[in-house]
């Protein structure tokens, strides 16, 4: 079964400048945690313990993140601060880390591409850690997914409706209705104009991929902005197979947005912070 998650983290964070000049977008803090560890979180509770990280230059902070700091735990060591560090260690205990570089920044699908040595032949997760995910009265989102995909055995994606407006920021799926919840995708475009998409269902970022993916993103050639698209190779896996797209249960926050990030940092903070669950 699915073991492993990948996270594509090598990209800029252009829309968070200069913030992100120096540190890793993944690395912005909701509350008092940055938004990868919600992602890794959100993986572990979905069984997946083999974290998978595409990372880029300057991105050391990523890393060391998710590493033992000896100066700092022994200088909190049996005080009350020890307990801000009880999520990450469990984290740590639970999971193994692997690294690789994406040398070229040439899409997500590339970024995928280049996570192939650190996957294998397996199927895997994906997810985007800007694309922060919240579902307090269930199951994560990669929980949800990972139950699909033990029934389905294909690649699936996570829509959520959008406004007809915004479709030019997402890949948008149409397909055929098999569960009030579940498409099987007929077709997939990459940021279409409001007037040429097939539908207001826009993916987000979680994904259950399987091996053959690589082999075909390998042979997609550059799409929109001349980028490897990971729409274009589902696409290809849709027609020869099977891809499901899941309207998934819970909350979504687009944190590579200043106003997605500030909804989730006031979400996380009424809801968890507040409550002593951060």
């Amino acid at each position: 079964m699915i073991k492993k998650c990948l996270f594509p983290a090598a990209g800029y964070g252009t829309r968070f400048l200069p913030a992100t000049k120096a540190m890793p977008k993944e690395m912005l803090p909701v509350v008092n945690k940055p938004l990868i560890q919600y992602g890794v979180e959100e993986a572990l509770e979905a069984g997946l313990n083999g974290i998978a990280i595409v990372t880029g230059r300057g991105k050391r902070a990523l890393e060391d993140h998710f590493d033992i700091s000896y100066e700092l735990e022994n200088q909190i060591r049996n005080t009350d601060k020890e307990k801000y560090l009880v999520g990450i260690r469990k984290l740590l205990d639970e999971c193994t880390f692997s690294y690789t570089r994406q040398i070229e920044m040439k899409g997500l699908g590339h970024a995928i591409l280049s996570g192939r040595s650190l996957i294998g032949d397996e199927p895997f997760a994906v997810v985007l850690a800007d694309d922060l995910c919240v579902n307090p009265e269930g199951d994560g989102v990669l929980e949800q997914m990972v139950k699909l995909y033990k029934q389905f055995r294909c690649s699936i994606v996570a829509i959520q409706e959008v406004d007809p407006q915004e479709t030019s920021k997402y890949g948008v799926i149409a397909g055929e209705m098999i569960r009030d919840d579940i498409y099987r995708v007929h077709s997939m475009v990459e940021k279409p104009k409001p007037e040429d998409a097939p539908s207001n269902l826009a993916i987000i970022g979680r994904y259950i991929l399987t091996p053959d993916i690589f082999d075909l993103i390998e042979q997609t050639e550059p799409g929109k902005g001349g980028e490897i698209q990971i729409t274009d190779a589902l696409m290809k896996q849709a027609k020869d197979g099977c891809v499901l797209a899941y309207k998934f249960k819970g909350q979504r926050f687009d944190c590579g947005s200043a106003e997605g990030y500030i909804d989730a940092t006031n979400y996380c903070f009424e809801n968890f912070y507040k409550k002593g669950q951060l």
